[in-house]
Parts: C-alpha cells; sequence; structure tokens
C-alpha cells in the first residue's frame, strides 16, 4: 500500500509538471494581480525588508508574505522574471497533485488515486493557476494538506497526520491570513458530524497532542508576527486581518462583487473538461457516503466520499454569500471534485453504470461544439479585428482538440478492455489544450496588454530624476513592476474626485520631465501647463507623452493645489 502511494504521488506530480512548466515565463505578466504580487517580491529585494511588504515604495499590508518570501528568494538566485514569480505557484500545483494522490491510494486504489491526481491536474482552472504569480496555488496547496492530514488523523489517529495538519494550516496563514484555518475547519467539523452519525469512529487527539500542535502552529507564525507588530504596530494587522480579510467577506473589496449563483459557471468552466462527470459523480458519492459505517462494504471509501461531498459544497455555500468575489476563490475545492469524479471512473473501469459514463460523455463534445458556435457567432456579429479573428481561430482549433479526446474517451468507454484508458484520453486532450495555451496563445495576447510595451519605452528614454505616471487608465500597478517605484497616479484633467496627490498638473510641473502614459482620447481641454509635450509611443487606446522643456508657465505654477486635498 505504501509503495502504491507513493507511486501514485510520483505519476500526479509528473503529470502535474508538464501541464504547468513548459512555457511557463512565456509572456509578460497580467495585471492586475500578477504585477502587482511580482512587484511586491521584487521591492523584498530592493528594500532589503523582509517583514514589512512594500509596492511602489509604500507599506502593503493586504497580504502575508509567504508567497512574496518564496518568489523573492527565486528572484534572488536566478533573477525577477515572470518565471520565477510564477515558479512558486507551479510547484504548489505539482505537489497538489501528489499529495491527492498519496492519499487517495491510501484509502481507496491506486487506479482512483492516479485518476483523481490526473483530473486535479489537467483541470481548467488548476492549470491556470499553476500558470499565475500569485498566492492562491500556495493557499490551496495548505488547505489541502491540512484538510487530507486531519482528515488521516481524525480516522487513524496518526500523530504524523496530526501535526503535518497544524504545519500546514501554519503554512497558508502565513500565506494568505486566517481564511486557511477558517476554510479547514468548515470542512472537517461537518465530516466530524457526518462520520460520528453514521456511526463511524473518530479517534480525537488527546489534549497533550492538541497542545502540541497549536504551540508547532504558533511557534511557525510568531516571529513574523512580533517582528511586523514592532516594525509597523497594529495597524498592519488591522488591515490584514479586518480589512483584507474579514472586509473581503462582510463587503465588497476593489468592485469584486456578482450574484449569489456566481460560482456555478465558474465550476463549470474550471473543472473543465471534467465537469460533465461531476453530477453522476457526486450522485455515486451521495449514495456511499449515507451507507452506514457499521455494515458498508469498503468503510474507508464511504469516508473519503464523505469529506469530498462536505469539502466541494460547504465552501461553495460559504463564498457564495461573500460580498467579495473572484474565480480563484474556489479553486481549494478542486481536489474533491477530482477524488469525486476519480473514484466514480473508478466504478466505471470496473464496469458498473457504464451506460451512465458513456451518456455523460457524450455532454462533453455537445458542450464543446456550442461554445464554439457560440465563439464563431459572436465574432462575426461583432466584426471583430483581425487580431481578435485569429485569436477566434486559436479558440476554435482548441476546441478540435477537446473534440477529438472527449470522442476518443467515449469510443473506449465502449470498447470494454479499453475503458481503462478512457479517462486518460480525455486528459492528454485537455493537457494539450493548456499547453497551447501556454505556450502558443499567450503570444497572441501580448498586443492586448498596453503597459508593458510603452514601460518600456520609458526604459529606454527615462533618466534619474524623471517623473513616471499613468493617468485615468488602469495598468498601474504593471507600470510599476516594468519601470521602477515610485510612479504616480493620476486623474484626468477635470476629475471632481482629484486630489492634490492626483493633480496632474503637479505631477508634471514639478520635475524636469515626466513620463505620463494616458488615453488617447484626451479631454476638453487638455492642457500641458505650458511644456512642451510629445507623443513617444501608443498602445492599443493608451499613449505614452513626454512632457519636456520649458518649466511651467507662472500661471500654471501658481495653481499647483487643486480646490479638494
Amino acid at each position: 500500500m505504501n509503495s502504491a502511494s507513493w507511486r501514485a504521488a510520483l505519476i500526479g506530480a509528473l503529470v502535474a509538471a508538464f501541464a504547468t512548466l513548459p512555457g511557463l515565463g512565456t509572456g509578460t505578466l497580467w495585471d492586475n494581480s500578477e504585477t502587482a504580487y511580482g512587484e511586491v517580491a521584487r521591492e523584498i529585494l530592493l528594500t532589503h525588508d523582509w517583514v514589512v511588504m512594500h509596492l511602489n515604495g509604500a507599506p502593503w499590508y493586504v497580504q502575508p508574505p509567504l508567497y512574496f518570501w518564496i518568489a523573492a528568494s527565486f528572484g534572488k538566485l536566478w533573477g525577477i522574471s515572470e518565471f520565477t514569480l510564477r515558479l512558486p505557484s507551479a510547484l504548489a500545483t505539482i505537489a497538489m497533485a501528489a499529495g491527492v494522490g498519496y492519499v487517495v491510494a491510501r484509502v481507496a486504489s491506486a487506479r482512483a488515486a492516479i485518476l483523481a491526481a490526473t483530473i486535479l491536474s489537467t483541470a481548467l482552472m488548476q492549470a491556470v493557476l499553476g500558470r499565475l504569480a500569485i498566492m492562491d496555488a500556495l493557499l490551496d496547496l495548505a488547505v489541502m494538506l491540512a484538510i487530507l492530514a486531519w482528515y488521516g488523523a481524525l480516522r487513524t489517529g496518526g500523530a504524523r497526520w496530526w501535526y503535518g495538519g497544524w504545519l500546514a494550516l501554519a503554512i497558508g496563514t502565513l500565506t494568505k491570513g486566517p481564511v486557511a484555518l477558517a476554510l479547514t475547519v468548515l470542512v472537517i467539523a461537518p465530516w466530524v458530524v457526518w462520520t460520528v452519525r453514521a456511526g463511524g469512529i473518530v479517534r480525537w487527539p488527546s489534549a497533550t497532542r492538541w497542545g502540541l500542535g497549536i504551540g508547532l502552529f504558533v511557534a511557525l507564525l510568531a516571529p513574523w508576527a512580533i517582528a511586523l507588530e514592532r516594525a509597523a504596530g497594529p495597524v498592519a494587522f488591522g488591515e490584514l486581518v479586518l480589512h483584507y480579510t474579514v472586509g473581503r467577506y462582510l463587503g465588497t473589496i476593489e468592485n469584486q462583487s456578482g450574484p449569489i449563483w456566481y460560482y456555478v459557471p465558474v465550476v463549470v468552466l474550471g473543472l473543465f473538461p471534467w465537469f460533465a462527470f461531476l453530477v453522476p459523480a457526486v450522485a455515486t458519492a451521495w449514495r456511499d457516503a449515507r451507507v452506514v459505517d457499521g455494515v458498508a462494504s469498503d468503510v474507508r471509501e464511504a469516508s473519503l466520499a464523505r469529506l469530498a461531498l462536505v469539502w466541494a459544497i460547504v465552501p461553495f455555500v460559504f463564498f457564495s454569500f461573500a460580498k467579495t468575489k473572484l474565480p480563484n476563490y474556489i479553486a481549494l475545492e478542486l481536489p474533491a471534485f477530482a477524488i469525486l469524479v476519480a473514484m466514480w471512473f473508478d466504478r466505471v473501469v470496473d464496469r458498473v453504470d457504464r451506460r451512465s459514463a458513456l451518456a455523460w460523455t457524450a455532454v462533453v463534445p455537445v458542450t464543446i461544439c456550442g461554445i464554439g458556435f457560440a465563439i464563431w457567432a459572436f465574432s462575426h456579429d461583432n466584426k471583430l479585428v483581425a487580431d481578435l479573428q485569429q485569436i477566434r481561430n486559436d479558440f476554435l482549433a482548441l476546441g478540435f482538440v477537446m473534440l477529438f479526446g472527449s470522442l476518443a474517451c467515449f469510443g473506449l468507454l465502449l470498447t470494454r478492455r479499453l475503458t481503462w484508458a478512457a479517462p486518460f484520453a480525455l486528459a492528454t486532450s485537455g493537457t494539450l489544450v493548456v499547453l497551447i495555451i501556454g505556450v502558443l496563445g499567450e503570444p497572441l495576447v501580448e498586443p492586448f496588454k498596453p503597459i508593458p510595451p510603452l514601460a518600456r519605452a520609458i526604459v529606454e528614454r527615462s533618466r534619474p530624476g524623471d517623473t513616471i505616471a499613468i493617468e485615468g487608465v488602469s495598468g498601474g500597478n504593471a507600470l510599476v513592476f516594468y519601470t521602477h517605484p515610485r510612479v504616480a497616479t493620476l486623474d484626468v484633467p477635470g476629475d471632481a474626485a482629484m486630489t492634490t496627490a492626483t493633480d496632474p498638473r503637479r505631477a508634471i510641473c514639478s520635475s524636469g520631465r515626466a513620463f505620463v502614459i494616458t488615453t488617447k482620447k484626451r479631454p476638453t481641454p487638455d492642457p500641458t501647463y505650458g511644456r512642451s509635450r510629445s507623443t513617444i509611443a501608443s498602445s492599443n487606446k493608451d499613449v505614452l507623452f513626454l512632457y519636456d522643456g520649458p518649466r511651467c508657465t507662472r500661471e500654471a505654477s501658481a495653481s499647483l493645489t487643486p480646490p479638494r486635498s
């Protein structure tokens, strides 16, 4: 059993590595999160401050430091780049596949374990998160390890599982705050209640183990927490815990809201191409989970089915009622979805309910054809420009790859001797789609990222003492990352919300030269404040201006401060 577990873990890690590592550094960072987090990691090396995080030269208390520590360490070894900043996420997804494979092999079967790791690694959202310079993959890894470790500890009484769970929680808390502990408890507590009511045995840790586990958790967190309190005081924890953790749930942060059904299409797309099998998988797991442990033919699989169902449902409901919503919030449920689908496919391979498998497999090509038609109709009706037409054609090509994979899956299910290979055919096509998007598709969308080429134009021409600013367009974090801190964020002239800090007149008049990225659509009037303004470069709807020459006129200089401050 132990060798089978390690073999499943190794196979899972290899599949995940193949889905995430090729082309990992292709393309510039995506604004807004990738460039913000990449810049925070870079400013650790600029400021030599590993306690207080900084963004654009100012203290930044939005997230804990673990992802930034890892990314900065990679950057110190190999240089700050798209690859080194995305590498922590890629390694986290590889570890997730290995962890799922290891645990499922110990509880269910080696075949189910390999299937679970493969399904997890080839799910669209998992593959995407593994290619982004954000901390969500690291958080998902920590939460997954904590859930599986405590599941093992409460099921078997193993001390190593128990302390491993507390170690994982410390990693998760250092990654994204107390949400790691909250989500783990949201899964484990209902599973415990359900297991006890089903007649199962829960092996509660002793008081000593509780104390040692909590002590380990505190010991891992305390050094950074104490150092941060000494450096920044309680305001740092107020921002981190109250505003950016509790505040995200009770209020809307950065206009990231959505309806209560927001995550339904997120699950459908995020679990692509496996979403078609989630419905029968949940139904089958529900039947297994309701079996009383005392009479179950396989107590371990019934217990795992309960865990996967709770893991899939409770966080989904929890995040559906949150005021702030982002697709990546429920990525931590992907291991549960993968386990459910893998256990269902494991039964299909054993020739149980093959007719249902064929029916649900047929849903995949039908859906792909529908998506392909929608893309064609949208692009045709809206007369997209040539670049978008090219991307449309590439998406259609990807659709054909997935269509072929789903048809191969369907055909293999018809052949009894080759039924075992059916899910791997679909996984292969899913992996190819991810690789095509990451390696070949990424360069096609570079023209739609206006800030990086404009930032390069600034870097080629800038001199010490120049002002760099962005006015009235998005992409401030990208401009900081691809130039240097500090970058001023300005309002468009005449904006009613303008303050002293965002007044373009102050930025343009206060230095010998000012590079300003703004929109091509100019306001009326469009003042130059008596300075010479030249167009350096343009990209999409944005333009780069250089203000230089004579200093601001007396009239402009006399009114540097706007009415509102």
